[in-house]
């Protein structure tokens, strides 16, 4: 519903509403009141930072050597659904042999990963791990032997998927290998 303007006020009403009213006394202007002063603020946190129990702050809920430090490895063969990567990464798939190719030279990582998946599937299991390490004493180029594994596993036709393992089971420093049955 539109609202319609006012009507203007005519001369003669305006005259009539100032004879109703009668005289008017204009007030004189009043400053306003002062506001009440602002608190100060209370640092609520320094208190409690304060009382607490000396080095208490720099105990720490975790153990810092599980923070894992590395790349995660990770894939899966096209064709194949992501569900099965991420079972991987869960640990649903039962360990059933495993390799530690800590001390080895390239060449002999090489090798004995070719033999132990060439058993792997002569024996007919399905999911293996691969302890690669992390590198952590390797040079500037990084993890020698984590770059070959997933280089390896990538090219392999009898991989479906690889993960870094879970944290109790050797985390970044090694990889859980899903092969075809």
């Amino acid at each position: 519903m539109k609202r319609r303007p006012p009507a203007p006020v005519s001369d003669d009403d305006a005259q009539l509403f100032r004879e109703a009213i009668g005289d008017v006394r204009q007030f004189d202007p009043v400053a306003p009141a002062p506001s009440a002063p602002k608190p100060e603020p209370h640092p609520h946190m320094l208190e409690a930072d304060e009382a607490a129990v000396p080095g208490e702050l720099l105990d720490m809920a975790f153990d810092p050597s599980l923070i894992e430090v590395g790349e995660e490895l990770s894939y899966l063969r096209d064709g194949y659904p992501p569900k099965l990567l991420r079972q991987l990464k869960r640990g649903q798939y039962s360990i059933q042999d495993e390799i530690d190719l800590h001390q080895m030279n390239a060449a002999a990582a090489q090798a004995t990963i070719v033999d132990f998946l060439a058993e792997a599937k002569q024996h007919g299991f399905r999911c293996v791990r691969i302890v690669h390490g992390k590198g952590l004493r390797s040079r500037a180029s990084g993890p020698v032997l984590k770059a070959l594994t997933d280089r390896m596993l990538r090219r392999r036709d009898d991989v479906i998927a690889f993960a870094s393992a879970r944290p109790m089971q050797g985390g970044t420093g090694a990889v859980v290998v899903l092969l075809k049955s």
